[in-house]
């Protein structure tokens, strides 16, 4: 079978472990897709964009009604927590913003603030409990940003805390061309 070939069913295969049993990122489903195919795990592994691509058609098949309320409601949620974390320029990002959120999706929000105490101040005032822990940086300065996890029995609401002047220095756009992420009203404008 051809690279290319490969690569389009490791998404498919990929994209319908993402879309069925959730709790996996990108890479891992795309390695256990390749796994399940019998395929090497170097040249033949699909980017982010077709598995994401992949996502989508799978989801338009075969969970359009699904795909289409949990979106909804997950939109609905972000908004609220960005409403109440205004303070702290949040900003959506991940698989709500561009679409392919599933019952399993988190809400993935960006908080750019110079005050994480007062952060943990209006966290602790919230009626669902979190978690504090750390987010490394993928890039290769493996940067270390407090991160936040809520737990919210509508969806967990995972908040990386990054400095207020680091937003300039971050790319706007994903490789497609679409936003990287949103504040508020432009998040609102997509409901």
């Amino acid at each position: 079978m051809k690279n290319q070939d490969m690569r389009r069913h490791i998404a498919h295969a990929a994209a319908r472990i993402l879309a069925e049993d959730g709790g996996l990122d990108y890479g891992s489903a795309k390695r256990k897709a390749a796994r399940q195919l019998g395929a090497p795990d170097s040249g033949s592994l699909p980017d982010n964009q077709q598995i994401e691509d992949a996502l989508r058609s799978y989801q338009a098949l075969f969970q359009a009604d699904e795909t289409r309320s949990t979106l909804t409601l997950l939109r609905q949620t972000a908004m609220e927590y960005m409403e109440q974390l205004a303070a702290f320029d949040p900003h959506l990002t991940g698989s709500v913003l561009n679409g392919t959120a599933g019952p399993h999706a988190d809400i993935n929000l960006q908080l750019f603030t110079d005050d994480q105490k007062d952060l943990e101040f209006l966290l602790m005032q919230l009626p669902a409990p979190y978690q504090a822990g750390e987010h490394r940086s993928i890039d290769s300065t493996g940067h270390a940003h407090p991160r936040f996890l809520i737990i919210d029995p509508r969806a967990q609401v995972d908040l990386v805390v990054y400095p207020a002047a680091e937003l300039r220095k971050m790319k706007r756009l994903q490789a497609d061309g679409s936003p990287r992420r949103l504040r508020l009203p432009q998040v609102r404008a997509l409901t």
